[in-house]
């Protein structure tokens, strides 16, 4: 979880009002926020990848004005219309290689050293969380004044030459993807291609590479008074989504952002809110409260959102920053912060009966005990996971996938039909690690059905050089013998993840319910495990359970 330094004198002069340092140290958890360390001039903060607008101490005063009632409503963007537009041009050289721009302007503030500081942290959180390290989207911050509008996004070849930033000598793009470790991190965002992306003023000087380095040209200083901010990326709403908490961080500096026209579309388009209806009904159900419409309201804007009531519904405008909040939970989340944690008094649920663990659960428990006795490790994977992860890498049959709608990870986009796929994206994330590593999990895959139809599965893995066919089956026949006194055998068999003539189809009497076997070397490539891998996943539903 990231971490932000907040200076106590700095932060109370940014919320204003009547705060004290003591007041504010206490309110700050009620934020979201995990005080890491206290001192007397400073405290370090670890806050949510879901609200980088905490990254700074700007943002955290906003928040902060709200719960104390110094300021109350939403946090908008200020766009001031300018006579003469500053101008973006594309080209469609960069629509195939990193196609989306966005930008903005921030003019007359002041910057000092933590203010830079800061807001070099928040670039780089927004590259790994919203700009999935950079590929969606990466932030470039320049000296607006050090420029020659208008601008040009386009494509150049890699004996194209610059000075870079941190740099005083010129050199090719070429020598910054080989030599640099910027380069060297993130030159595959870029693929194979002969040109790349550049940022170029009218007088042809190179404002930026994304997403690699900007130039030396447009560094920023403590004496940069007016600031370009430009987003690339391969995904817009990633491009917009960073703007617009940049925009709304350096606008809380104290700059007047103007907007950029790229092409022929302003950037103001992006800032406008979003409107989510709200059932006060939920509300007080969800909050065993009995909160009037005011007050839901109230409780609202005090965490820097806007409400008004509209017959039965509260409509609730939410700052294009906040997309943290995807609908009508979230919003109950904020209304019990706004109405505070600390008058939420706990209450016994109506049944007096005991809980305890179903059949199912008792027997998974059963199982883990098992398997962590043959000395393997439980991992806990989601249910959601990559069709790359799922199908490609293992070279599995896709037509029978069950994607999510508009999901808005490119990480978890399918329904996994399998555990093993999950299992052995653990093993490529963990080759730093000695060997044998032995992983097992225990959990829910779906397949198509109408409903989809949800069996459970245990899949295992075993890595090292010398596992084979041999070492996994014992485990499958120890497993199954010493927890349900299950006989099993195994029949000669194919599977596209599994290696040619190491392969076995499970059987419990005449009925099939799973597969073993050494896993295919291309599989395991794919995967980047520097070691042989055997495993097998078989179907506990129909079998130990019903």
């Amino acid at each position: 979880m990231p971490v932000v330094t907040l200076y106590l004198d700095r932060l109370q002069r940014l919320v204003g009002g009547k705060a004290n340092k003591n007041k504010i140290m206490e309110v700050l958890p009620f934020l979201g926020l995990d005080i890491e360390e206290e001192q007397k001039e400073f405290v370090r903060v670890e806050y949510s990848p879901n609200r980088p607008d905490y990254a700074t101490d700007v943002g955290i005063a906003s928040g902060l004005q709200g719960l104390l009632g110094i300021k109350k409503g939403q946090v908008k963007i200020n766009i001031k219309k300018e006579k003469k537009k500053f101008l973006i041009k594309t080209d469609g050289s960069v629509k195939k290689i990193r196609p989306f721009i966005s930008a903005i302007i921030a003019r007359n503030g002041k910057l000092d050293d933590e203010s830079i500081r800061q807001l070099i942290a928040l670039q780089e959180d927004l590259h790994f969380g919203i700009g999935r390290r950079r590929k969606k989207a990466s932030i470039g911050i320049h000296n607006l004044d050090s420029m020659s509008p208008p601008l040009r996004y386009t494509t150049v070849p890699k004996d194209h030459e610059f000075v870079p930033l941190a740099s005083n000598q010129s050199v090719t793009v070429k020598e910054i993807l080989e030599n640099t470790s910027t380069g060297q991190e993130y030159s595959y965002i870029l693929g194979d291609n002969s040109k790349v992306p550049i940022i170029l003023d009218a007088k042809n000087h190179t404002v930026s590479f994304p997403p690699i380095i900007n130039s030396a040209l447009t560094a920023v200083s403590t004496g940069t008074k007016n600031i370009l901010v430009e987003v690339t990326g391969m995904d817009k709403n990633a491009v917009d989504d960073s703007l617009s908490v940049v925009a709304t961080t350096l606008q809380n500096l104290g700059f007047a952002i103007s907007d950029v026209m790229v092409d022929a579309k302003s950037s103001s388009e992006i800032f406008k809110a979003r409107t989510i209806p709200l059932d006060p009904v939920l509300v007080n159900q969800i909050l065993g409260l009995d909160l009037t419409v005011p007050k839901i309201c109230d409780s609202l804007k005090k965490c820097r959102l806007d409400a008004v009531p509209r017959g039965k519904k509260i409509l609730c405008s939410v700052p294009r920053f906040r997309f943290d909040i995807l609908g009508e939970m979230d919003l109950v989340e904020e209304i019990a912060l706004g109405h505070g944690i600390e008058n939420l008094s706990p209450s016994l649920p109506p049944s007096i009966s005991v809980g305890e663990k179903n059949s199912v659960t008792k027997k998974l428990d059963q199982i883990t005990s098992v398997m962590i006795g043959l000395g393997f490790t439980e991992a806990l994977n989601s249910s959601l996971t990559s069709k790359q992860v799922l199908y490609n890498y293992t070279k599995r049959d896709s037509s029978e996938i069950i994607e999510v709608s508009e999901s808005k990870s490119l990480e978890h986009t399918v329904l996994r039909d399998s555990m093993l796929p999950g299992l052995l994206e653990n093993l490529s994330k963990n080759i730093h690690e000695s060997y044998p590593q032995k992983l097992f999990e225990t959990g829910v895959v779906f397949t198509k059905g109408h409903p989809i139809n949800e069996t459970v599965n245990l899949a295992c893995v075993s890595a090292h050089k010398d596992t084979n066919f041999t070492e996994i089956k014992s485990i499958l026949q120890s497993l199954l013998k010493t927890d349900s006194s299950i006989i099993c055998k195994t029949n000669a068999s194919t599977h596209p993840s599994f290696a040619s003539g190491r392969t076995a189809e499970i059987l419990v009497g005449e009925k099939s319910i799973g597969v073993i076997g050494e896993m295919d070397q291309q599989v395991i490539d794919n995967f980047k495990i520097r070691v042989p891998v055997s495993g097998f996943e078989l179907k506990l539903s129909g079998l130990i359970f019903d």
